[in-house]
């Protein structure tokens, strides 16, 4: 799915496509969408855009003496699974372009869609950005860096590692397959505690006998897990093209897979964490406690096959692991009233689609008195230019 340096390429290809291009009339909403209309008619106005973590802002700028008299519109876009943007003939509109902004005559029409096959993006009207976002791990560094340091006190860095690196409080802009490739690089298993991890990072200080220039190759050399949830992503907008995507050119995907390490590649492992995503990790089932409440669903080794988990193979891991850690009926603790979330968490990224909770499994128990735990079809991201897997 998109993440941070797919928003900020997005907002790169909007800027070169539409920078001489001159808009008009209506904006044009799918009938199927959800999202709310647009209420912005103009009879010439110019597109810009911006990129911060994980959403987009759109600006719809009228030019002088445009009909009728309007305002500049902003719109924040978020990309959910398969969001992106493209400028096509008028003729040609893709299928799912779930927004249309077209061009204005004469000339040939064009227009600039967003297109999201799978429909879990969304757009607001108003152009602020999401309340409790954190920083952008790509253009705020020190801000993000500093937010994430004064708040490990937070229960969100009780959680392993790999699910803290989705928190969108405090990792704006980190996504799936970003958190595999940052922690691969660090060595970092993926269900280490989060604030154990990061603890270190408090004390961590640059020698006074070093020069500015030696400080610099120091960081180069030997970056900390912060320093990466930056210069990682950056590494993709550099790649150019759109980086991960269905809708990528065969072209810009063989540079981005050749890029990655550790995500989806043969020979690493995976399996889900409690929000059903999967991460990826070099590596066999570690020796280490999940966050209580997490479900193990699966586990791939070696060359990228799948196992299922069995009954057995559920009581050895639980025997491990121990039953707090592990809910191998997948049934999380009940919340009480308290604790419930009144709307969208930012601790899950929002636009990704929670996996759905099955009933209980009912008939009787194995004789350990455990439930078995149910199987799961391999959930195996897709490189292929044209999947849509949302690991």
């Amino acid at each position: 799915m998109p993440e941070g340096p797919e928003l900020h390429l997005a907002s790169q290809f909007v800027n070169e496509a539409c920078g001489a291009l001159v808009f008009g009339g209506c904006v044009e909403k799918s009938s199927v969408s959800r999202n709310p209309e647009v209420p912005f008619e103009s009879s010439a106005y110019r597109i810009s855009a911006s990129a911060r973590g994980k959403e987009l802002r759109l600006i719809l700028s009228p030019l002088p003496g445009a009909q009728p008299p309007q305002e500049p519109l902003a719109l924040v876009f978020r990309f959910g699974m398969s969001g992106s943007f493209q400028l096509v003939p008028r003729e040609e509109l893709p299928r799912h372009a779930h927004l249309r902004f077209y061009t204005a005559p004469p000339g040939p029409q064009l227009a600039l869609c967003f297109v999201d096959v799978r429909r879990f993006g969304h757009w607001d009207l108003g152009g602020k950005w999401q309340p409790g976002r954190g920083p952008c791990v790509l253009q705020e560094y020190e801000q993000f860096r500093e937010n994430v340091l004064r708040n490990l006190a937070d229960k969100a860095f009780d959680r392993p590692i790999c699910e803290a690196l989705l928190d969108q409080r405090f990792f704006n802009g980190i996504g799936n397959y970003l958190r595999a490739e940052i922690l691969y690089r660090l060595k970092i298993p993926p269900f280490e505690k989060a604030r154990s991890v990061l603890e270190a990072l408090q004390q961590r200080r640059p020698s006074l006998k070093l020069t500015l220039s030696q400080k610099i190759k120091a960081k180069l050399q030997n970056p900390d897990l912060l320093e990466l949830c930056h210069s990682v992503p950056k590494e993709v907008v550099q790649l150019g093209g759109k980086g991960y995507g269905s809708e990528s050119g065969e072209e810009d995907f063989a540079a981005f897979r050749a890029w990655l390490r550790c995500y989806g590649m043969p020979g690493m492992s995976s399996l889900q964490d409690r929000h059903g995503r999967t991460i990826w990790f070099q590596g066999h089932i570690p020796p280490l406690p999940c966050v209580p409440g997490s479900q193990l669903v699966e586990v791939a080794q070696g060359q990228g096959s799948f196992a299922d988990v069995d009954s057995d193979m559920g009581e050895v891991l639980e025997a491990s692991w121990g039953r707090s850690y592990i809910d191998l009926d997948g049934d999380l603790p009940e919340r009480t009233a308290t604790q419930r979330p009144e709307g969208p968490s930012l601790q899950q990224d929002p636009e990704v689609p929670t996996v759905p909770k099955k009933g209980r499994r009912k008939g009787r128990q194995a004789a350990s008195g455990h439930r078995r735990p149910r199987k799961v079809k391999a959930d195996t991201p897709s490189l292929d230019p044209e999947g849509t897997s949302a690991s």
